[in-house]
Parts: structure tokens; sequence; C-alpha cells
């Protein structure tokens, strides 16, 4: 859940960037998604944004269980997820299809990265999964 929420919450920060330096619509890649439910709408875009990040951090964390990611290797992954979202399945999307695929590329590869560090974040140096900061074991 934590890798959810954070890789959702930071992985569009590049297209985002990108928008703010290019003067472009910081809001038109939450748009975009509103189209894969058939919308235009930026609640509808973020709803449709928050799930498909479910969907690919659930996947994410399946892998993780078979060989352990962090960082770098899910910033790899953000790259295939990439493929498959925007080359694959986004090109049947117009909305999807005009997008900057350099910054789209760019925020899919973040959000990876940001799933793979989180999980590592949970998980001890032998590979154990952590406590959660809320549930430390007694002394």
């Amino acid at each position: 859940m934590r890798a959810w929420l954070v890789a959702s919450a930071l992985g569009g920060a590049p297209s985002t960037v990108h928008a703010l330096w290019t003067g472009g619509d910081v809001l038109r890649s939450t748009r975009a998604a509103a189209s894969l439910l058939g919308g235009t709408g930026v609640i509808r875009g973020a709803v449709s944004h928050l799930g498909v990040s479910a969907f690919w951090t659930a996947v994410l964390g399946a892998v993780d269980r078979r060989w352990r990611l962090d960082a770098r290797t899910g910033a790899v992954a953000g790259a295939v997820i990439a493929a498959v979202d925007l080359e694959v399945l986004g090109r049947r999307f117009p909305a999807v299809r005009g997008l900057h695929r350099a910054a789209q590329w760019a925020d899919h590869v973040a959000f990876g990265a940001l799933v793979g560090a989180v999980l590592r974040s949970t998980v001890d140096e032998r590979g154990r999964s952590a406590p959660s900061p809320d549930r430390v074991p007694p002394a």
C-alpha cells in the first residue's frame, strides 16, 4: 500500500516538471488517463490513474516476491511498463498518444523506481519483511 501511495503521488513528477518548464498543461496526462474510462475529466482521470497505478504496483509486488526489486531494477520495470502502457495499449487512445513521449516514459521509469525503493525500505538486510514503524516488536 505504501509503495502504491508514494509512487502514485510522485511518479508523475517528470511530466509535471516538463509541463511547467514548457508552459504546458500540467493536467493533460490526467485528462488523457480519463480517456481509458471513456471520459475527459480530471476526477475520472485521477481514478483511472490510481487504478492503473494500483494494478502495476500489485504486479511489481508479485515480481518482488520472486526477484527482489530496488530502485534500479524498479526503474527497469518501469520502462517495461511504459512500453506496455504507452506503446502497446496507449496507442489506441488519441489523448494518450498525444502526450509528450519522453516525459511519459520518464514518469513510468520514476514510478517503477519509487515502487522498488519503497519495497526495499520495508525489507531488512536479510530480505525479510521489516516491521512497520507503528508495529515495532518488543525489546
